[in-house]
């Protein structure tokens, strides 16, 4: 459906492996998959389809949990519920081409939906970046100014900042296709991953490269550096707030508010920037294919296991959706 969105007005340029008077054109790219040993892919396959019920399963409940509970109506949780589904959207997008390779024996993907995977691929990244930005913010302003924080974080404010988190991701990664859209040489059509990643498809290019990485460590410090100085700041002065804080009970309770953010970020911010922020040259798609595959697939499923297991309020909503449940039924 989203592939209709960029339309192939040329041939791609498409030379797996031959020299150049046996060229070919093509207009797909043949994708690597998971893994090319026949005794794997059966038990790769159901770990991937186990692992992306459970990130469904996961979101859909903390989103059905904000949703349905008066008492989840809050800042912190309006941008968690932005936050997963993110996640639900960005393990769709990297998951469900690996899934199908699997069922339909067809590695085959067409030049546009490619193109459109890496789009949203990248820019639900960057969503997630802009997010976890804005719940610094929040919780700058819930330690640093307690009693100004209904004031500051209400809901105008909530919804433009999310607002403006979509707007700027959306709009960010269009630059990168723009390039790869008029890219007309690439020296082969197999991306040896189980999705389109930038990275992957930058591999391939028989010129350009160089420009491409420019503008991905512009973007970068535009979606990663800047946002991840903000965080810092931010929590440098959530810090030295929480230290001004006489009683330990108050200094622990404070940490503890801010404990799952900060992990959220140090697994998903920390990782994506050392894998992205290097040369083409560096990106050994072999090595990085375990990687991706494991960061693809467990950052969206530990975002919501974190904020639930560790959040009393989550944990009590649930409960108490259950016992309405049960009502119901009685």
């Amino acid at each position: 459906m989203f592939s209709q969105l960029f339309t192939l007005p040329f041939k791609v340029s498409a030379f797996p492996l031959m020299e150049e008077k046996n060229l070919t054109w093509q207009n797909y790219f043949i994708i690597g998959g998971i893994t090319d040993l026949p005794q794997l892919q059966a038990p790769i396959f159901f770990l991937v389809l186990f692992i992306y019920v459970i990130v469904l399963s996961a979101n859909s409940t903390i989103l059905l949990l904000i949703c349905k509970d008066q008492k989840l109506h809050t800042p912190m949780y309006y941008f968690l519920s932005h936050l997963s589904f993110i996640d639900m959207c960005y393990s769709t997008v990297t998951m469900h081409k690996a899934l199908d390779v699997y069922v339909s024996k067809n590695k085959q993907i067409s030049f546009s939906a490619c193109l459109t995977q890496m789009y949203f691929y990248v820019t639900f990244l960057c969503c997630e970046f802009l997010i976890l930005t804005a719940m610094s913010y929040d919780r700058y302003v819930a330690i640093c100014f307690p009693l100004r924080y209904v004031m500051i974080m209400n809901k105008k404010l909530c919804a433009l900042l999310t607002i403006l988190c979509w707007i700027v991701a959306f709009l960010e990664v269009l630059p990168s296709v723009f390039i790869i859209y008029h890219i007309y040489c690439f020296k082969s059509n197999y991306i040896n991953l189980f999705f389109c990643d930038l990275m992957s498809i930058m591999k391939l290019f028989c010129h350009g490269a160089s420009l491409m990485e420019h503008l991905i460590y512009a973007e970068s410090a535009f979606v990663g550096f800047l946002p991840f100085s903000f965080i810092i700041t931010s929590y440098s002065y959530i810090i030295r707030a929480i230290f001004k804080i006489s009683s330990s009970r108050g200094r622990w309770k404070a940490f503890y508010t801010c404990s799952s953010h900060i992990t959220v970020v140090a697994l998903l911010i920390v990782p994506t920037l050392c894998l992205y922020v290097r040369p083409t040259s560096a990106f050994a798609l072999d090595s990085d294919k375990i990687f991706l595959l494991f960061y693809t697939s467990l950052t969206p499923l530990v975002n919501p296991l974190i904020y639930s297991l560790k959040n009393k309020d989550v944990k009590m909503a649930f409960w108490r959706l259950v016992e309405k449940k049960k009502e119901i039924l009685v």
